[in-house]
């Protein structure tokens, strides 16, 4: 698939999410890219503790999927 159908693809589905799922989208990707960018450079402990925290914080604000939604939902898939 040629980039720009992948774009469009990526729009079309991103559009049809919750807002929660858009968040967890859009972290997703921002992991990915951090990761990406710094491939060969492990991951500090600040940084490890930093995101454990970060999570902690979304769970606490009720950002999360439970075990039984994400079966769900990854059923369309």
């Amino acid at each position: 698939m040629q980039a720009k159908g992948i774009e469009h693809e990526m729009n079309t589905y991103f559009m049809q999410l919750s807002l929660a799922e858009k968040k967890s989208v859009v972290q997703m990707i921002k992991t990915f890219l951090k990761r990406s960018n710094e491939k060969s450079e492990a991951v500090s402990l600040e940084d490890y503790n930093k995101d454990i925290d970060e999570a902690m914080a979304e769970i606490a604000r009720g950002e999360f999927y439970t075990h039984e939604e994400v079966v769900k939902m990854s059923k369309d898939w």
